[in-house]
């Protein structure tokens, strides 16, 4: 197991060295830019248009708000709980600076894979719509780049087990351990068949549940947390020039905090950023993919949304009320030390509230991933791979949920920055389409669906 591990971390330095935040920030940026920053420009229609999509009009299978609902279900997890801590852990407060930069960017981002995972989706054997970076990969670019699609395929059907399984099912089965002195056996099954009974019933059902679910629990969330950042607000304004000064400085060994360079800062603030929101993982586009639009600019300012929400809204609340309650300092990592943040402002309840809120967003995403590697799978080997799928899916539950932590997150960032690789081209590649399409939406009244050729092969 040690080899194991020494052989993931090194493949990890390596995808998440310099030229990998190059190319998930540049390719952010450089779609903000040349979309003239509309993503933040545009944010007030964006959330105008998933009201109005709680009712579908046009092809797909489920609606617009339950689109997102399902990517929100995927993207809202231990990342904002956990990861969120891990990043301040390592990189100190500055780490937080880095994800709302990441966040930015990555609007951008999300939005052209929005964008591209309708223009370019299919139709299977069932009549199901299915999309996603391996779709945009095949048919929207020339054959000489047709090999990042299975890449990405293959890729994504392996990190659905580590972000969207092992590491979700391993956060539920500790915390629920630690507070609720509950066997990580006895969760892992409760896991199990919870799952089981939602994802056999596919994209319809797994849309309905995420639906309902994550607007309560986000909600739920953001007002527990804005309650411990008042019970703290005389320590506000130190905690966000902490953030801000030491994005740039170095963090000074405090307490049990044992001090991080500059570059750890920016290293884990835009990994476990990516880690939350996924914005350039090519996860979300594929939920996109069977919204009910014929319009994929109108899917796109939708999605978008997801990153916002994620990062700016849930994260920072998870952040600013670990550094402003100052136990930031105090040695603990991951979802204990945003335990340790509410249980320090709310005493008796705060605990659970984590422990609670973490279940359930766990939850949702392990229903969300389940959807995602599955369309990957069944990119490969068709409608008929998805049954036995689901049920790999539902046994590797209880795998995740009794295996090492420490591994788990590993191997998760590892797989997240090789599935973002072929996706980051593929988005670079066919950024002049969503531009087009783009200024084409904002330029007519009637919001045209123009055809979009292939680009021409070189």
């Amino acid at each position: 197991m040690d080899v194991l591990n020494d052989i993931v971390g090194q493949v990890n330095s390596i995808v998440w060295g310099p030229v990998m935040l190059v190319l998930i920030l540049g390719v952010g940026f450089a779609l903000q830019v040349g979309l003239k920053f509309m993503p933040i420009l545009k944010l007030a229609t964006g959330f105008r248009l998933l009201w109005n999509g709680r009712e579908g009009e046009g092809n797909g299978h489920i609606s617009p708000f339950n689109a997102l609902m399902t990517s929100l279900s995927a993207t809202i997890g231990t990342g904002n709980i956990a990861g969120v801590a891990t990043a301040v852990f390592l990189g100190g407060p500055g780490a937080l600076f880095w994800m709302w930069m990441t966040a930015l960017v990555g609007m951008a981002t999300k939005y052209a894979e929005a964008v591209c995972a309708v223009k370019y989706r299919e139709q299977d054997k069932s009549g199901h719509f299915v999309g996603g970076p391996m779709y945009y990969i095949k048919n929207g670019l020339s054959s000489k780049w047709y090999w990042l699609a299975p890449t990405f395929a293959l890729f994504g059907a392996v990190a659905a087990f580590g972000i969207g399984n092992g590491v979700q099912a391993n956060g539920v089965a500790h915390v629920i351990k630690e507070n609720f002195d509950v066997p990580v056996e006895a969760t892992a099954i409760v896991l199990m068949v919870l799952t089981a009974a939602v994802i056999l019933g596919g994209i319809s059902r797994i849309g309905a549940v995420a639906g309902k679910l994550v607007p309560f629990m986000a909600v739920a969330y953001i007002a527990a947390g804005l309650l411990v950042l008042l019970i703290n607000i005389d320590s506000i304004g130190s905690a966000v020039q902490a953030v801000f000064s030491q994005a740039f400085t170095p963090s000074a060994a405090e307490g049990g905090f044992a001090g991080a360079a500059v570059w750890a800062a920016i290293r884990f603030g835009v990994a476990r950023g990516v880690f939350s929101n996924e914005a350039g993982l090519g996860s979300a586009p594929i939920a996109h993919a069977a919204a009910e639009t014929n319009s994929p600019v109108n899917q796109g300012l939708i999605a978008m949304l997801g990153t916002f929400i994620d990062t700016i809204i849930v994260c920072s609340i998870t952040g600013l009320a670990i550094v402003s309650s100052g136990v930031w300092t105090s040695g603990q990592s991951g979802a204990a030390l945003t335990s340790l943040a509410f249980e320090t402002a709310l005493p008796g309840f705060g605990g659970y509230i984590i422990a609670i809120t973490l279940s359930i967003f766990a939850f949702t995403t392990i229903l969300g991933w389940s959807f995602y590697g599955e369309k990957c799978v069944g990119f490969f080997f068709g409608s008929k791979s998805l049954i036995p799928y689901r049920v790999l899916w539902i046994i590797a539950i209880y795998f995740g949920a009794t295996a090492d932590l420490g591994f788990i997150w590993l191997l998760a960032d590892t797989l997240n920055a090789m599935m973002a690789i072929p996706n980051l081209i593929a988005l670079a590649l066919l950024s002049p389409v969503v531009i087009k399409l783009t200024k084409d939406f904002f330029s007519s009244d009637d919001e045209p669906e123009e055809e979009v050729e292939k680009l021409p092969a070189e």
